[in-house]
């Protein structure tokens, strides 16, 4: 092999006048490529990197005049033009010729300047003759990793970046490896992990971690550690895992609680998650096929830092084992690895996954929503709560297909991701309760207002009466769009959320705190101040899907077995209380209170606006969707309306311009009532209509409208 590495050398020396042996020699440098990265002895056959480099790769100018001085002649050519494009010429104007042309125009890389080459070096497609023909003069770089010939230089730049990114820096005839130096230690959550440079660059690098990323990990640790306070050990599965840092997470603080399985399919990923296994001195477990001296057998401590490594695609770990948990974080959507989730993963388990396009979630590409979830969007003041409930019918129709229901324990959608936590219910009778929740939505594109089409196969004659507002009677044309299929149904557990905050302020995860506290506060539909994140007496003894799940502070008696198969008596009471507690819900969606603010007035605080709404006696509650969103079972006229009435003109002169604030201020207080006695007057005319005498109760109740009359 040393010898043809001489030879090899020796080739980029002959005279520049035969470019067909450079040629030959990249053919005979491409077929040798496999025996030189085998033979680790390769790399002490020359010091100088690269090795095989093409003459337009040179490290000063001087040392492209020299290629030119190889011939003895007066008039000297040029090494990198044809003579057809560049004749031979007297140094003075070679030199200038090479400077302007082909060094000012070159691409820099660790010292290397790969010049622009305009010698017939791009084989063509072959002609319908089927001969083999070479370019005419076109000009393009050489790139001094893999040998790849690239027209653009912007493009050309571009090539090498992504080497860059994937640790590939050396020639392509000796190992593509990244140097040790050239990694970098990114330290989270008491885990520290190798990355690649440029790591925060999807699709680009096989190392990829966003910091971004970390309130996502942290919740999804939360909703682990909640899972193996229930049952231990369980089997939890990292799907993609990149780096590896989720699963060295769980494995670092869980410990004997958990068994961690970290996969991913790129060599490369997985050989750095090994490497990041070691470097938190934690014991890599390899397939059967693979033989390693870390391996582990037995239980105990041993088996308490040790993480089970493999390669193969996602769907495939997923059809071969069962899990008690599995998170699945692509690239993009979630969708095509669904069903092999739902298909092994064990009874009362947790599937949680994050979605990152949203860009099609997020309404901003409708035709890719349509594409990956079936669903039909637009952008709505609450478009991200929407994004939440197609993602949750996606996951509920795959969960469907196999004989399973869902319970959703959290679903979060920030600005760069949506997370989606569900519980998985085993058994027919759960997946057709689900199913049912799966439901259209009715959207007024002028008011915003919304609501779930009602049950039912049968056509109405007129959808627009479901809507609580009178758009259709007073605006033109067609006022409303159907959304969906979405989920109807709840986006969070509040006994699971309120274990989550526990296991956040027990592991230090100060980020997720107050999302917590913010997703505790929405899911009861409360004003925060009415939190608690320790309850007293019963409420420490949650209830969920029919289990008792003991939390801090209570005797052991107070609960069941955690794993248990639920028996019938158990499923038909988790029915019953379900009925119970469905109108304890929070209710869907929200309003923007920027959106619906009246002009020239200014609003109250949001604080203060919550308080009044509920002074009204309606629920209401912030949401982590908006910032300036709150959630609430008023209908947008009462929450208009209250919003009006407690907005203060924006200056003086506003009363005298436009309409007339003040009297409305006092009308407002006249005719709205507040939700309770709305219901009171509906159960007195419901009654009285049985009786016979609404005309007289209506005469009463609303005088000045029959004086009208």
């Amino acid at each position: 092999d040393g010898l043809v590495v001489s030879e090899k050398v020796k080739s980029n020396n002959i005279d520049v006048k035969i470019p067909e042996s450079e040629l030959e020699a990249e053919e005979k440098g491409a077929e040798e490529e496999h025996p030189r990265e085998s033979d680790s002895n390769i790399l002490d056959v020359s010091s100088d990197y690269p090795r095989d480099r093409h003459i337009s790769i040179q490290r000063h100018l001087a040392d492209l005049e020299k290629l030119a001085d190889l011939r003895e002649d007066e008039r000297k050519p040029c090494p990198l033009c044809p003579e057809e494009k560049f004749k031979a010429c007297y140094s003075h104007k070679l030199h200038r010729h090479l400077q302007n042309l082909h060094w000012k125009v070159s691409v820099e890389f660790e010292g290397y300047r790969m010049c622009i080459c305009h010698l017939p070096c791009r084989p063509v497609k072959p002609n319908l003759v089927g001969d083999q023909t070479l370019s005419k003069m076109g000009a393009h770089y050489h790139c001094i990793v893999c040998s790849a010939t690239i027209v653009r230089r912007t493009d050309m730049i571009g090539h090498i970046n992504r080497h860059v990114n994937k640790g590939e820096t050396e020639s392509r005839f000796s190992t593509v490896r990244a140097p040790k130096s050239s990694y970098k230690v990114v330290k989270e959550s008491a885990t520290d992990v190798q990355v690649l440079p440029n790591h925060s660059t999807p699709q680009k690098t096989d190392s990829y971690f966003n910091p971004k990323m970390k309130l996502n990990r942290q919740l999804i640790f939360c909703a682990l550690a909640v899972l193996a306070g229930e049952r231990k050990p369980i089997e939890c599965l990292d799907a993609f895992g990149a780096t590896g840092i989720m699963g060295l997470q769980w494995a670092k603080h869980l410990r004997s609680s958990v068994k961690v399985t970290i996969n991913d399919c790129n060599e490369n990923s997985v050989t750095m998650i090994k490497e990041n296994c070691h470097l938190n001195k934690m014991k890599v477990k390899l397939n059967i096929r693979e033989e390693d001296n870390d391996e582990t057998v037995g239980n105990g401590e041993e088996n308490s830092d040790t993480i089970e490594v493999t390669k193969m695609d996602a769907n495939v770990v997923m059809h071969l084992r069962s899990f008690d948990f599995i998170h699945l974080d692509p690239f993009g959507s979630s969708v095509n690895y669904l069903d092999s989730a739902f298909r092994n993963v064990r009874n009362l388990g947790i599937v949680s996954l994050t979605s990152t396009d949203i860009s099609s979630l997020y309404a901003k590409a409708q035709h890719v929503a349509l594409r990956h979830y079936g669903c039909n969007i637009v952008r709505t003041e609450y478009y991200k709560e929407l994004a939440a409930r197609a993602v949750i019918a996606a996951v509920t129709r795959a969960a469907a297909r196999c004989n399973k229901g869902i319970e959703v324990l959290l679903a979060v959608a920030l600005e760069h991701f949506v997370l989606v936590v569900v519980r998985v219910l085993r058994g027919p009778t759960p997946a057709d309760d689900s199913a049912k929740k799966v439901r259209y939505l009715l959207h007024c594109q002028w008011c915003e207002e919304r609501v779930f089409q009602r049950e039912g196969n049968m056509v109405e004659e007129n959808p627009y009466q479901q809507l609580p507002c009178d758009c259709y009677g007073s605006m033109p044309g067609k006022t409303a769009v159907l959304l969906g299929p979405l989920w109807s149904g709840a986006l969070f557990n509040t006994g699971f959320l309120r274990r989550m905050l526990m296991e956040a302020v027990q592991y230090g995860l100060d980020e997720a705190q107050p999302l917590l506290k913010t997703l505790v506060c929405e899911a009861e539909c409360t004003i925060p101040k009415h939190l608690s994140t320790h309850s007293p007496g019963d409420e420490n003894k949650q209830e969920e899907c029919g289990v008792y799940i003991r939390t801090p502070n209570t005797s052991a008696e107070s609960y069941l077995v955690h794993g248990k198969r639920k028996s019938e008596e158990v499923l038909r009471g988790a029915v019953k209380r379900q009925r119970a507690e469905h109108s304890a819900e929070h209710p869907p969606f929200y309003y923007n209170i920027h959106r619906h603010s009246i002009k020239g007035m200014n609003m109250p605080k949001l604080n203060k606006f919550l308080n009044y709404l509920s002074e009204a006696g309606y629920r209401v509650s912030r949401t982590h969707f908006d910032p300036m969103g709150v959630r609430t079972n008023a209908p947008l006229a009462q929450f208009k309306t209250v919003l009006m009435k407690y907005s203060t003109p924006t200056y003086v002169g506003a009363q005298a311009e436009g309409p007339v604030h003040l009297p409305a201020e006092i009308q407002v207080e006249e005719e709205v009532p507040t939700a309770a006695a709305i219901k009171v007057e509906e159960a007195e005319l419901a009654e009285d209509e049985e009786s016979g005498v609404a005309t007289a109760v209506f005469t009463q109740s609303y005088p000045t409208h029959c004086a009208a009359d």
